[in-house]
């Protein structure tokens, strides 16, 4: 029987990536020791799948991020500087990652170091900390991939690539670590040598160049829904089309496009489900939002997705990970709007594999979500696509699989 220690930035969707949780359970159905490190935030969402929960006073990861500078008085260059640089700090901040390593490192003397380590891709700290502590480290959620060439990188890139190069610098000296867990190159991340979990396919990065032998492509299967149908969707008769509208939890303040998306679905005789997490709205504003929705909206702050995915004919979302991966796995057609970071990767990804379409703020202007919710929703191609990738998802073991590498980690670090 091994340990698995599983650690996340305190936020919902990093417990996703489309099958991080997952592997956790699949790790402890197995009989193994699991726990899971973050901050108390999320604890009710980790304990409420069966896993036990270990609070840390800090994980390193920032949010929510400082009020955003006038962007429109800064100069283009230094406006887009700015706005790499406000996101390297969420998951790179030197000020807030040296306490989260200290605080896993004193769990690990109290309580015995584990056998491997799984992380978000995106925590610094337990990077730093498994080196520290000398345990295997795996990235659950993220393919290893080639370092970046620098000469390819434009110019506020390039300068940003600096100031990333130097925390990482900074931070191991700081500890008197070597990186080992630290992608080389331009853009330095967070990397395991030994092995990187992808709840995708090979297939489904297909323009994307050759990943590092570590990557991992397990997949995933639609989970059997748990607990009671809630009665809003009980309400609604089998027959009548839902479409799913969703900007996950971090997106939220974007009312507009989830009242257009909401318009756009009910003309097309579906009922439009918008949700909206549980950012804070001020109450002025989410008055008009409730007033500009079609009737006959469900207006929900959230869902669980094995429950109401069944039910959809659509989804338009942001093109989270593991939202994209969750309407892959129920083989849903899509509709993506991305609006930062990987979610670009997602949506391209999206439209090559024909299951739905990628759309940007311009084409949400020129009327195109209507138009665009109708093809992919009455597209018999679409729906074929959709099955296919699903199935080809489902071939490749999902959590079942991406448990069976975590043992087979630990185990090789015992024998």
């Amino acid at each position: 029987m091994a340990t698995f220690w599983f650690i996340s930035a305190p936020l919902p969707g990093h417990l996703d990536w489309g099958g991080f949780l997952q592997t956790a359970q699949t790790l402890q159905a197995r009989g193994h020791q699991v726990r899971w490190l973050s901050e108390a935030a999320i604890s009710p969402l980790v304990t409420a799948g069966g896993i036990p929960f270990e609070t840390l006073p800090a994980t390193g990861w920032l949010w929510p991020p400082p009020p955003a500078p006038d962007f429109a008085a800064m100069t283009h260059a230094a406006a887009l500087f700015s706005r790499y640089e406000r996101a390297l700090d969420t998951w790179l901040s030197e000020a807030l990652i040296p306490p989260a390593v200290e605080a896993i490192c004193a769990m690990a003397a109290r309580d015995g170091a584990p056998d491997v380590m799984v992380t978000d891709p995106f925590l610094t700290a337990s990077a730093l900390a498994a080196e520290r502590i000398g345990v295997p480290l795996a990235v659950a959620g993220w393919p290893a991939g080639q370092p970046l060439d620098e000469e390819r990188l434009v110019a506020v890139q390039s300068a940003l690539s600096r100031v990333s190069q130097q925390r990482v610098e900074r931070l191991t000296a700081h500890f008197g670590l070597h990186g080992v867990n630290f992608s080389g190159g331009a853009t330095p991340s967070v990397q395991s040598a030994l092995l990187h979990l992808c709840y995708f396919s090979r297939e489904w990065y297909q323009a994307d160049p050759d990943f590092l032998p570590q990557t991992h492509f397990v997949g995933g299967l639609r989970s059997a829904a748990q607990g009671e149908v809630p009665a809003w969707l009980q309400a609604i008769p089998p027959d009548v089309p839902l479409a799913l509208i969703t900007l996950g939890t971090a997106f939220t303040g974007d009312l507009g496009f989830l009242s257009w998306a909401a318009q756009a679905a009910a003309r097309l005789r579906m009922i439009p489900i918008v949700v909206i997490g549980t950012n804070p709205i001020p109450e002025t504003e989410k008055s008009q939002f409730k007033a500009s929705l079609p009737a006959g909206t469900r207006l929900l702050n959230w869902v669980d997705f094995d429950q109401v995915f069944p039910r959809l004919k659509v989804i338009i979302h942001h093109g989270g990970m593991g939202t994209t991966h969750r309407a892959i796995v129920h083989g849903l057609p899509q509709i993506v709007v991305p609006h930062a970071a990987d979610q670009r990767g997602q949506a391209r990804r999206v439209a090559q594999a024909k299951i739905g379409l990628n759309l940007n703020a311009l084409d949400i202007q020129r009327g195109q979500l209507l138009p665009a919710i109708r093809a992919v929703a009455e597209d018999p191609k679409v729906r074929e696509a959709a099955s296919a990738l699903q199935a080809s998802f489902a071939a490749l073991g999902g959590a079942e699989r991406a448990a069976g590498l975590l043992i087979d980690l630990a185990e090789g670090q015992t024998q």
